[in-house]
């Protein structure tokens, strides 16, 4: 399959950052009096895009255009005139700073430089692999084939591992200027503080959906303090992989790049729960720490990690709503159904990661 940029599969939940105010970026988002502004984002064209391409590259480029498959971002095949392929994203203004992007582009170039397998963004005549035209900020990137497995065999998890503890070992060497760090009282804190200011949740649900995310909160805090925080991918889930035959596999799109611990890398790899994945996490810890070493402990936050990206997921479509007017993913995102059916899902969740720690470190679902 060709290189393209894939949006969570359901209840893989993908965390995003907060609108910031019109004034400060480009793009359709709304001012402080909720209205909506549209700029070049939602106008590109495939005259716009190609001539883009050819100036920041400096090559000419045929009229292929095909549009990928991205829920935030625009992104679209390309072919230069001596065949080959190119892949430019336009990031949506306003999901991110400058700051932020130039943290992505940073983490690629490190892991380039390491000679870890990333598809990373092309060089810019202007310097640097972050461009900017009429307020959009882009890149370009080679277009890499490759496949996407639903399932690894023993000796893929070990190379799963070696890979994963690579991207590591360069990112705990990072420090990023302007990326969420994955906590409970930081990242899950700003989304819930986002969903409830927004006015999504029904009047009459939001106490219950405000008094369930705070005690979430409140357990689960305490589990993360002492825990490793390092630079790390963010969103490593299957389609964020592709194999290429002859050579490895290679991970995909630093969007989601973060501050977070290490495990948050590997568990929507996973087949199942931990307790049924331990044959797994094993094969896949004996490939990391060929090149880094693992704290076991930190298995114990699967659990939670699973509740935040739940919550990362309804503020994901919440942001898809205040910029798009509709959430593509969740089409009856902000019903009462909705609502009820993501508040039992984290109550469920939760009752796991409790039952888990009542056992006392027993490797069951968490």
């Amino acid at each position: 399959m060709p290189f393209s940029y894939h949006a969570p599969a359901a209840k893989s939940k993908t965390p995003s950052a907060r609108v910031p105010r019109a004034l400060c970026y480009h793009g359709r988002v709304s001012t402080d009096d909720g209205a909506q502004v549209t700029t070049a984002f939602h106008d590109l064209t495939p005259d716009a895009v190609i001539a883009i391409v050819e100036r920041a590259l400096g090559v000419r480029c045929t009229n292929l255009f095909r549009p990928l498959n991205s829920y935030i971002n625009r992104v679209y095949e390309l072919e230069r005139e001596d065949g080959g392929g190119l892949v430019a994203k336009f990031y949506r203004p306003g999901r991110w700073s400058h700051e932020a992007l130039l943290d992505e582009h940073d983490f690629m170039r490190e892991l380039v430089a390491s000679e870890v397998p990333v598809v990373a963004p092309l060089p810019l005549l202007e310097g640097g692999t972050l461009g900017c035209d009429a307020g959009m900020h882009f890149a370009v990137y080679p277009k890499k084939s490759g496949r996407t497995f639903d399932e690894y065999t023993d000796e893929q998890w070990l190379e799963l591992g070696r890979l994963i503890g690579r991207v590591h070992a360069v990112g705990a060497r990072l420090r990023p200027r302007d990326r969420i760090t994955m906590a409970p009282d930081r990242s899950t804190r700003a989304h819930v503080d986002y969903v409830l200011a927004g006015g999504f949740i029904p009047q009459d649900l939001a106490g219950r959906f405000a008094e369930l995310t705070g005690a979430f909160i409140e357990e689960a805090a305490p589990q993360f303090a002492g825990a490793e925080m390092i630079a790390i991918h963010g969103d490593c889930h299957i389609s964020n992989l592709i194999y290429r035959p002859g050579e490895s596999f290679y991970i995909i799109d630093f969007d989601d790049m973060a501050v977070g611990p290490p495990v948050q890398d590997f568990w929507m790899l996973l087949p199942g729960y931990r307790g049924e994945s331990l044959a797994e996490i094993d094969l896949f810890l004996e490939g990391y720490e060929t090149f880094r070493r693992f704290d076991r402990r930190t298995l114990g936050l699967i659990g939670p990690l699973r509740a935040m990206r739940f919550i990362h997921y309804m503020a994901w479509c919440a942001h898809q709503v205040v910029e798009d007017g509709h959430s593509r993913v969740a089409p009856d995102f902000g019903t009462r159904a909705y609502w009820e059916r993501e508040m039992s899902d984290l109550e469920q969740q939760m009752e796991r990661v409790r039952a888990a720690q009542r056992r006392d470190g027993d490797d069951q679902p968490a």
